[in-house]
């Protein structure tokens, strides 16, 4: 059922419009057609007030919609009282029918109120049989038009519901959405923990190992020495413990103290060859001289061409796909370009965008750029930047 706040039923200025346009028209008629014909008005004060009378009404249609309905034929018998005459008043006529759509707008016919607002409607409209010669035909014609009144109310009360529905709906979906969203990124955050927790306790721990084997490589008389790196020896240990109770939960698994071995570039050509066995051609081309990454950032761009393989592959009916890989002084750039999708199907970055929030999750994390978009020649096209910063510290 349709509810709204009484502040949402105050005038508006189509309300005032109309309102001004019902009073007008009805002094034009009482004045314009003063006369002693059978089809004129003898004394047009009474119709004249009646006129002004329920343009005003009209104002208070959204808010009290049966009351003034009831108010407009109490006006209209004054009048037909006052002027003792038969005559068909057109404001009375009009007015009446834009009551009767409101009343049907506001409530459900099923319910007290839309049963209480046909009650009013129906008293009107034999108030109208009251105001004319009513023969058949006039008797129909009349019902006609309060019929049809009466049915676009209630369709517009459905329509207006519909679209209310449609909007929580709508706003419901939109807020599920973002819910996803978030717990993608969350997910993916997640994920990329889990591999940093490998490769940061794997560093660690050989640099713990390092610095003991150090130690014990000292001579005689550097016991301050031996006592430095035996605190930085244990201080490994307890970072590499604490990362394990930290992150650990995060594997999902109780294993985790055996970190992981984690891809990277050096193994892209197994990911090229798995994904020509599913189906499209995946031509590799490396510009460049390879060179050592930072582990995490060697995990990331493996990972995000990964991800953009496997949405070819879920998403798109390409039958090629370009994978170029640029090493250069102070960047790495990664392109992924798949060919036009086939028909009814979609690019690869067209599917639930996880894929693409799990990309720029990695490349943000290292400080790069990400671009993801359809290309005007067709296809799809998937561009990473990590910066590098000195070359020689990379390893």
């Amino acid at each position: 059922m349709l509810t709204r706040p009484l502040r949402d039923r105050r005038p508006t200025w189509p309300d005032v419009l109309l309102s001004l346009a019902v009073a007008v028209a009805g002094l034009v008629e009482s004045f314009g057609r003063q006369g002693a014909g059978l089809e004129q008005i003898n004394d047009p004060m009474p119709q004249a007030a009646g006129a002004i009378a329920s343009g005003a009404l009209l104002l208070f249609r959204r808010r009290f919609p049966m009351a003034t309905l009831l108010t407009l034929t109490a006006v209209g018998f004054a009048v037909q009282m006052i002027t003792d005459a038969a005559y068909y008043a057109a404001w009375h006529f009009y007015s009446t029918l834009i009551m009767v759509h409101t009343v049907a707008s506001t409530a459900e016919l099923r319910s007290r109120r839309g049963i209480a607002g046909l009650g009013c409607v129906l008293i009107a409209y034999g108030h109208l049989q009251t105001l004319q010669y009513s023969d058949v035909p006039e008797v129909l014609i009349s019902a006609i038009f309060v019929g049809v009144a009466y049915t676009s109310g209630i369709l517009l009360r459905r329509q207006i519901d519909r679209t209310a529905r449609l909007a929580e709906h709508t706003t419901r979906l939109e807020m599920e959405r973002e819910e996803r969203a978030r717990w993608a990124v969350a997910e993916e955050r997640a994920r990329i923990a889990r591999e940093l927790h490998d490769i940061v306790s794997h560093n660690v721990s050989l640099m713990t190992l390092h610095v003991g084997g150090v130690r014990r490589m000292l001579g005689d008389g550097r016991d301050h020495e031996r006592e430095l790196l035996l605190g930085v020896e244990r201080a490994g240990r307890e970072t590499v413990g604490e990362l394990r109770l930290m992150l650990g939960m995060l594997r999902g698994t109780e294993d985790g103290d055996t970190p992981t071995p984690q891809p990277g570039l050096d193994r892209l050509d197994d990911l090229v060859a798995q994904v020509r066995e599913a189906g499209p051609e995946v031509h590799l081309r490396i510009i460049g001289t390879r060179r050592a990454l930072p582990p995490g950032l060697d995990l990331s761009a493996y990972r995000l061409i990964q991800e953009a393989l496997t949405n070819v592959l879920k998403h798109a009916q390409a039958a090629g796909v370009d994978v170029t890989i640029a090493y250069g002084p102070d960047e790495l750039s990664v392109v992924i370009i798949n060919d036009e999708a086939g028909p009814g199907r979609t690019p690869h970055g067209g599917g639930g965008g996880h894929g693409l929030i799990g990309m720029r999750e990695r490349t943000a994390m290292y400080g790069g750029e990400l671009s993801a978009g359809p290309i005007t020649a067709g296809g799809y096209r998937v561009f990473a930047r990590f910066p590098l910063g000195d070359p020689a510290g990379a390893g």
